[in-house]
């Protein structure tokens, strides 16, 4: 992070130019800096180490996989990282923490939403964390915490966040906003995103057990997130 810098800089590592530019004005309308890079040797030009805040990178460049510089950075740098995918790509592999990506993005995407998630995991990294109050209507209360589904953050009784990430989010504010029904686990993966075949399994139920540790005062005895064994899981916005 740079102190002496107001705006956040983010490098956009992709190799195709009008989405350089289309993301580079994004960027901008939205109150960061922009740096293009058309492939992983400029984004490494940029110098050791990087002087950028966040580094979104496609993850299909020409030549090259996005995932090697996501890596790249990881295992050297505490730089924050999206990933931009298309649809069909293995998503799972993106999430997990053998990539280092902190979030991604399915193209095509929605601007204010990129844009959403970009300022959550700067937030995470303790950039920019000032935000306003949501209104009433934006916020879904639970026991002592509120989901804000206009800055997509929980906050606790005192108001400070509780990180989560992409997908913990993702599935927290669709039960949130579907409380009191028993869910299947294949809705879930739907809403996820990922290969219900392969990966329904092992990614609702890290996913569960992850949320039940951040929102639950005992995770082995929740009272909002409930499993209904061989049918799926309830939210409970309150304790019965």
């Amino acid at each position: 992070m740079q102190a002496d810098r107001a705006e956040p800089l983010i490098a956009i590592v992709d190799d195709d130019a009008n989405v350089r530019d289309t993301l580079s004005a994004l960027m901008r309308e939205s109150g960061f800096d922009a740096v293009c890079c058309p492939d992983i040797p400029a984004f490494l030009a940029l110098g050791d180490p990087p002087q950028v805040d966040l580094a979104l990178i496609d993850l299909r460049l020409r030549g090259e996989s996005g995932l090697t510089l996501a890596i790249h950075i990881r295992e050297r740098y505490e730089i924050p990282i999206v990933m931009l995918t298309g649809v069909g790509d293995e998503i799972d592999k993106i999430i997990g923490l053998e990539t280092g990506a902190d979030d991604y993005m399915i193209k095509p995407f929605n601007p204010r939403e990129l844009v959403a998630r970009i300022r959550a995991v700067l937030r995470r990294y303790g950039h920019g964390t000032t935000r306003p109050s949501a209104a009433p209507d934006q916020e879904i209360a639970f026991g002592t915490m509120r989901l804000d589904v206009q800055s997509r953050r929980l906050l606790d009784r005192q108001g400070e966040e509780i990180p989560l990430t992409n997908a913990e989010y993702r599935l927290l504010e669709y039960f949130a906003q579907n409380p009191n029904r028993i869910i299947p686990r294949p809705e879930l993966l739907e809403k996820l995103g990922s290969d219900m075949q392969r990966y329904v399994d092992r990614t609702i139920d890290v996913l569960i057990l992850r949320l039940r540790r951040k929102i639950e005062a005992v995770p082995s005895k929740p009272v909002h997130l409930q499993t209904r064994r061989a049918q799926g899981y309830i939210f409970q916005l309150s304790p019965v």
